[in-house]
């Protein structure tokens, strides 16, 4: 009979354990909503996307075996609970024009690359540096968005809001 009473608050403990566990689904970013104190840390996306240099470009890619440019922006702020759109273009109506001079660390940068606009976007890392993953044949790297050819090619910056 002792085993019987004790099978409830068992099966109790483990429900209750693998509701610890459990994560809430991922918060979709707002171009009109404001920040407010409450709100994700921006600038883990960028230390997640950061943890990825040297993964391999992969048109399309969203985890880690590759990315491409926006799968590694999707990615990123998915790991700190955000949903953003999987397509640049649609990165670009999200949260707010900033500029180059206030980027702060979690920013997106947008570039212009062969003629179409904001065809290229990045998480910007500070210290004058942003995280992205360039092209086919290529990695996740970390470069300064003041070289010649990406200062040429910006476009764009867009703080995330919630």
């Amino acid at each position: 009979m002792a085993c019987k009473s004790a099978r409830p608050a068992l099966i109790l403990s483990v429900v209750f354990a693998l509701m610890a566990c459990a994560s809430p689904p991922p918060r979709l970013a707002s171009a009109t909503a404001h920040v407010s104190s409450e709100n994700v840390d921006m600038s883990r996306a960028a230390d997640h996307a950061l943890a990825m240099v040297g993964a391999p470009y992969r048109y399309g890619g969203v985890d880690p075996a590759g990315f491409d440019c926006s799968g590694l922006v999707h990615y990123s702020f998915r790991k700190i609970g955000i949903a953003l759109p999987r397509e640049t273009h649609s990165l670009r109506k999200i949260g707010i024009e900033i500029e180059m001079d206030d980027l702060a660390k979690g920013d997106l940068v947008f570039f212009d690359q062969e003629g179409k606009k904001s065809s290229h976007v990045g998480i910007y890392l500070g210290d004058g540096r942003f995280v992205h993953a360039p092209s086919t044949g290529g990695k996740v790297r970390a470069d300064k968005i003041d070289l010649t050819y990406w200062r040429k090619h910006f476009n764009e910056a867009r703080r995330i809001r919630m």
